[in-house]
């Protein structure tokens, strides 16, 4: 098993850096523990999972990764069946956070392993209130303080 960070840690793939920066202001604004590693196209998020060049000496893997599915490289679809489909990699929860709505995309990526899939609001304060959902989601519970 691959350790994970004693902190919670978020891969986000995604190429759009207007995104990355809303990302980053909206986890900010929440005050909460958590570690951002951010991968703009799917050839350097296979390298951070797979310890490969620049991420040779990495030692952790994330406790969560959205995934864009529309990025240039190799797309979000190609990156999530290989981490489903890889046993060192297939437990990490990985989230579709992407604008497509395309009914062949949301059922491929179930299909393919996803724990989720939720679509990328045009609007900032939606996509920030969606981020703010997905943090409480996934780390809320974990985070709670012992006898709450």
């Amino acid at each position: 098993m691959i350790p994970r960070s004693s902190q919670p840690t978020l891969l986000l793939v995604e190429d759009s850096d207007e995104d990355y920066e809303t990302a980053l202001r909206t986890f900010k604004k929440l005050g909460r523990p958590l570690t951002i590693w951010r991968c703009a196209d799917g050839d350097d998020a296979l390298d951070l999972l797979y310890r490969r060049g620049a991420h040779a000496n990495r030692t952790d893997q994330p406790s969560l990764i959205l995934l864009d599915l529309n990025l240039p490289a190799t797309d979000g679809r190609e990156v999530l069946s290989l981490i489903k489909h890889d046993a060192a990699l297939k437990s990490i929860p990985v989230v579709i956070l992407t604008t497509s709505a395309n009914a062949q995309d949301v059922a491929a990526c179930y299909a393919n392993g996803a724990s989720g899939y939720l679509l990328k609001p045009v609007d900032l304060e939606h996509f920030a209130q969606v981020l703010k959902d997905v943090y409480d989601y996934w780390f809320g519970a974990v985070l709670l303080p012992h006898g709450a």
